[in-house]
């Protein structure tokens, strides 16, 4: 990404003062006082640096990275069973559009969790995955990541309806089965992605949004909940970095209350009863030592309140993103039982 950098002091023989660090976030991204933004890149998993390369029919998940928004060089990771659907018997498969997370500030789909994640669900679920990354603040602040979401389901949309259709989607894909997901921001963007679908303002026939798979979504608000305010210093996800990450990824002069952060905010669209936003079944699911948890329980409460089709899955002694930094672990073998057993089964788990 680009940085910028502030204009000379034009004063002759003066110096500008050297810029100062506004924003250290976990020494992968600093925001310096004259606008420039340092970060350092990430381990990445590479088609060269995979044993599972994209052709190779031997392995259980074919791969390939698929551009879906040239204006702004955005991307997404397509993971397909090797073996198609139903076994080999030629079944289309669920459309999975996953967003992962990193506080909207850090993260992409080729980093080792993510594909591993992706790579597990694709597999065990089955499902086509179409894990997309999008734009990422402070350099595109809020609602820039909203948008890019948008623009991935409108890209399906094309490849639900032209016969230019992507080679893989065509054999496999099930374009009446797609379910948006994301763990934590990424959740948070397949919220808003799912209402914007209901409401009619993201038209995507004749895609059909079926479902809604939330991973320990993250939301934000002012009113702080006793699971913030207890969380351990030790946590990845401490309060202080969930401060600074909607810091730098809201709009500047924004509060947490901000649409995009608080679902149920002051100035939020209208998620209640009688409201006219039509929201598929939703399965929400997070560990109950997450910092967000009572969050998390609020926003499923407000919905079942509501009406709505929405159930929630704890995980007893998990954290925040448990699957994503164990995506071989046992919990994360349950989660994909439970995320099947909603794709498939047709409702909540």
């Amino acid at each position: 990404m680009s940085s910028t950098t502030s204009p000379a002091s034009g004063v002759p023989g003066e110096e500008s003062p050297p810029p100062r660090i506004v924003e250290d976030c976990l020494g992968v991204l600093q925001l310096l006082s004259d606008g420039t933004v340092k970060r350092v890149p990430p381990p990445l998993v590479l088609h060269q640096d995979d044993a599972a390369l994209p052709d190779d029919d031997e392995a259980p998940v074919k791969w390939k990275d698929v551009v879906y928004d040239e204006a702004n060089k955005l991307s997404l990771r397509m993971f397909v069973p090797s073996a198609g659907g139903g076994g080999g018997r030629g079944e289309k498969l669920p459309v999975l559009v996953f967003f992962h997370g990193g506080g909207f500030v850090i993260g992409t789909f080729a980093m080792p969790g993510f594909h591993a994640w992706c790579l597990r669900l694709a597999a065990e679920l089955p499902a086509v995955v179409l894990s997309a990354d999008y734009r990422l603040a402070p350099e595109h602040r809020l609602p820039a990541a909203h948008e890019d979401a948008e623009s991935v389901l409108s890209w399906l949309r094309v490849q639900a309806t032209t016969a230019t259709t992507d080679t893989w989607l065509a054999e496999t894909a099930d374009f009446r089965r797609v379910f948006v997901s994301g763990d934590s921001a990424g959740a948070n963007i397949a919220h808003h992605a799912t209402v914007r679908v209901g409401s009619g303002s993201l038209p995507v026939d004749p895609v059909r949004v079926a479902g809604c798979v939330l991973l320990w979504p993250y939301f934000g608000g002012e009113e702080r909940t006793p699971s913030e305010v207890a969380c351990p210093g030790d946590a990845f996800l401490t309060l202080a970095l969930y401060d600074q990450m909607w810091r730098i990824a809201l709009p500047v002069g924004t509060t947490r209350d901000h649409p995009a952060a608080n679902p149920f905010g002051p100035d939020s669209p209208g998620l209640g009863e009688g409201d006219t936003v039509g929201l598929p079944p939703m399965l929400v699911a997070t560990g109950d030592h997450d910092m967000l948890v009572d969050r998390i329980r609020d926003y499923v409460a407000r919905l079942k309140a509501a009406g709505r089709q929405v159930e929630l899955v704890e995980f007893a002694g998990q954290a925040h993103a448990f699957a994503v930094f164990k995506p071989d672990g046992e919990d994360a073998a349950e989660l994909v039982r439970v995320v099947r057993r909603f794709l498939h089964g047709g409702g909540a788990a």
